[in-house]
């Protein structure tokens, strides 16, 4: 037998790691084999961009935001000879909104499956429940650690009984002698309270603190200790602001000599020989939605006596007299309890015997038995799980992400919009255009990726944009290198570029600084929308609107404009259209994409019957002339194609073929057709070569993209529109990626 696990993994500090390690550990055991030999190895996940140095069992490593690491694991597995494969569930461990990166995993692997879920929430949001839902009918068995649990996965997410395994969270199976743990430690005179674990404010260690005054004051030996480091996530973006906190508290009510803080990640000796020196475990969460709690069972384990707020886990394991319940942020309930049982030797010991019998349960090695044994079910049974859909496309062919050619063309006023070749052209300077482009483009790489290099150039083209803003509300387009204005206003497809990042920005703003200049922006704008009478413009300032209304669809007046606008567009589509003509103009010029997604916006907005048929007719329309050969042909600049006319197929520019991947991107999304991303991905492939000329317009050198095709090959130049382009829809292809693995469209299709 050959088993793969999947989940963190030590050195990496993290609970699951720890279970994950010990999990194999158990199951390895020669004890737990009658016959046979197991082996096994683990794809480990790693945090950000952290590397670890790993034992010699962990064969890959998976980096959590790159969705390509995710297929290569999946291939790894397929070719490795292992017959089962577990994996531990946590929605933050894995890439993407709600962990949903796990799925495309998942959806390729070749074997039995079975699942540990460490979180099971009570009210999922829409997509948690979407991904679990989808975990849950790819795996043979799904594995619980709580009685509730079970019953969560039943009613909330349909699993099916049969499906589920009860198997509780295992415990090391360490002995320490209580009085040699306080001597170790020099706590021989001190009545010691314990919580460990990663600090954060969900762990309510402040109820613990304020309680402990009316303690003290009976018994002034009590020490507190707060054994663990801050959060790895929590110290990332706020730092040690809980922390601080906590010892302010302490220094406020004179506990400076009751309470210890040891900023620390303990290993599993250590962690067991302080469980060992604690007169009393306490565990003040601040809210019962806690379904699994590790430390808790530790706690259990070793006969500890516990004290916990009646969070779900804590409810069922400390049940039958293991431990005492108190009320949520109930600091005097909480003390009279810890006067009680330091008053009551007796009644600590009962508590700790009771817990310590049914520890013995769940040590490891009997953990791991039970899984053997689910295991070994599992692979005999040979469960038919229900066949996976094709996937429209693979990743895996994509270069690697890379913000090296934008970060060579910005400087601290904004992307400079031309190169010779590769090189910026500063003679040329920026542009409104570009700088609206760059905006989004920064906004998807942090959304998609996580790089806060990306977030970092967020202010450079947003400042822009605002720099750029007149007082009536226009905008001016261009600027010199030296930062002076080449016009007073720019045109009125400038001014729909940047009400498109602006709206985009809003719906996706890094923080509210962000969402409160778009407001700013886009209010002084509004007097503007009247005037505008280019069909581009307009498109581009629906998409815009659309994205703000996604957050603030309560703005009556501005559904309104949007009505107008839309009005506007769909009446040029009914004077210019005939039965072979389905277009908003009498000719094709730029941005062509631009027009039906638009529209297709619009529709899923104000869930509009006529503006739906106009957006997937006129998409058709244009499907059917650029995709007709079975490869994305853009119709070329080099002269319009009118209606009369012959098409030219040359000065084929990236902004096309990325309003092309935008437009089959919210087709898909209103729709669930597949048949729409496949349109999308050979769209996306227009840069990679697919294309008249075959030739590849992404630079694999500079990391860039050429200007365009051009009768006589590719043009040469790598300015920002291309690269820009090529970026967006780079991204739009990994979104794409992880809606389609997150999103049941099968069940929810007619939901738009």
């Amino acid at each position: 037998m050959k088993t793969v696990y999947i989940g963190t993994y030590p050195p990496r500090r993290c609970g699951i790691g720890t279970f994950t390690h010990n999990l194999r550990q158990a199951m390895s055991d020669k004890k737990n084999f009658t016959r046979g030999k197991h082996e096994s190895f683990v794809v480990a996940m790693n945090d950000f961009d952290q590397e670890y140095e790993y034992p010699e069992e962990v064969k890959f490593t998976i980096r959590q935001d790159y969705q390509r690491d995710y297929l290569e694991a999946a291939e790894y597995i397929n070719l490795s000879g292992a017959d089962c494969c577990i994996l531990e569930h946590e929605f933050g461990i894995f890439g993407g909104r709600n962990g949903v990166y796990i799925l495309s995993l998942l959806h390729r692997i070749k074997m039995p499956l079975v699942v540990t879920l460490h979180t099971v929430l009570k009210t999922p949001s829409y997509d948690q429940k979407e991904i679990l839902q989808r975990i849950c009918g790819m795996a043979n068995r799904v594995v619980v650690m709580s009685r509730r649990a079970v019953d969560f996965l039943q009613n909330i997410y349909d699993v099916p009984k049969e499906k589920i395994a009860y198997i509780e969270h295992g415990v090391p199976d360490l002995k320490f002698s209580r009085q040699e743990a306080k001597k170790e430690y020099k706590l021989e005179k001190h009545k010691v309270l314990l919580t460990f674990g990663f600090v954060s404010r969900n762990k309510g260690i402040e109820t613990v603190i304020k309680a402990l005054p009316e303690v003290v004051k009976k018994y002034p030996e009590v020490l507190y200790i707060v054994l663990g480091k801050t959060h790895p996530h929590v110290l990332r973006y706020m730092g040690e602001e809980y922390r601080n906190y906590l010892i302010q508290l302490v220094d406020e009510l004179h506990l400076e000599n009751n309470v210890v803080f040891i900023d620390k990640f303990a290993d599993e000796r250590e962690l067991f020989k302080y469980l060992y020196a604690a007169d009393i475990y306490i565990t003040p969460y601040l809210n019962e939605a806690q379904i699994t709690s590790g430390t808790l069972s530790y706690a259990v384990g070793v006969g500890c006596p516990v004290v916990s707020t009646p969070y779900w886990h804590a409810v069922e394991l400390l049940a039958d007299d293991k431990g005492v319940l108190f009320d949520f942020s109930n600091q005097g309930q909480l003390a009279d309890i810890l006067i009680d049982l330091l008053s009551h030797p007796k009644k600590r010991l009962r508590l700790s015997r009771n817990a310590y019998a049914y520890g013995r349960q769940i040590s490891w090695p009997k953990i791991g038995t039970k899984y053997n044994r689910l295991v070994k079910k599992v692979t005999a049974e040979q469960i038919k799980i229900p066949k996976k859909e094709s996937i429209p496309f693979d990743i895996k062919i994509l270069p690697p992400f890379s913000l090296a050619h934008v970060k060579r063309l910005t400087d601290d006023t904004g992307i400079i919009q031309h190169t010779k070749f590769g090189i910026p052209n500063l003679k040329e300077g920026y542009c409104l255009d570009d700088n609206a482009r760059a905006l989004i483009m920064a906004l998807m790489a942090y959304k998609e990726t996580k790089n806060r290099k990306a977030l970092e150039l967020c202010p450079v083209y947003l400042s822009y944009i605002h720099y750029m803003q007149n007082e009536d509300g226009t905008f001016r387009n261009f600027l010199h290198f030296d930062r002076s204005f080449v016009e007073e206003k720019g045109s009125e497809d400038a001014f729909g570029r940047a009400i498109w990042a602006i709206g985009y920005m809003m719906d996706n703003a890094p923080d509210d600084s962000y969402y409160q200049i778009g407001k700013f922006i886009l209010d002084k704008a509004l007097p503007v929308f009247d005037t505008l009478r280019s069909v581009r413009s307009i498109a581009n300032v629906i998409i815009g609107i659309s994205y703000y209304l996604r957050k603030n669809m309560g703005d009556d007046v501005m559904i309104e404009r949007l009505r107008k606008l839309v009005t506007f567009l769909a009446e040029e589509y009914r004077q210019n259209t005939n039965d072979s003509w389905k277009w908003y103009e009498i000719l094709f010029a730029y941005d062509n994409g631009m027009l039906p997604l638009a529209m297709l916006h619009a529709a899923d907005i104000l869930k509009d019957e006529e503006v739906r048929r106009i957006a997937f007719e006129s998409m058709q329309f244009l499907s059917d002339i650029t995709l007709k050969e079975g490869y994305l042909s853009i119709i070329g600049n080099e002269k319009w194609y009118r209606r009369e006319g012959a098409r030219s197929n040359f000065a084929q520019q990236p902004v096309d073929a990325m309003c092309m991947v935008l437009m089959f991107y919210q087709a898909y999304k209103m729709t669930g057709n597949s048949d729409y991303l496949k349109k999308l991905f050979a769209s996306f492939m227009w840069f990679l070569g697919e294309n008249d000329l075959r030739l590849s317009l992404y630079n694999y050198e500079t990391e860039g993209c050429f200007d365009g095709l051009e009768r006589d090959g590719i043009s040469r130049n790598q300015g920002a529109e291309s690269t820009l382009a090529y970026l967006i829809s780079y991204l739009v292809v990994l979104e794409a990626h992880e809606v389609y693995y997150s999103k049941d469209w099968q069940r929810n299709q007619n939901g738009h």
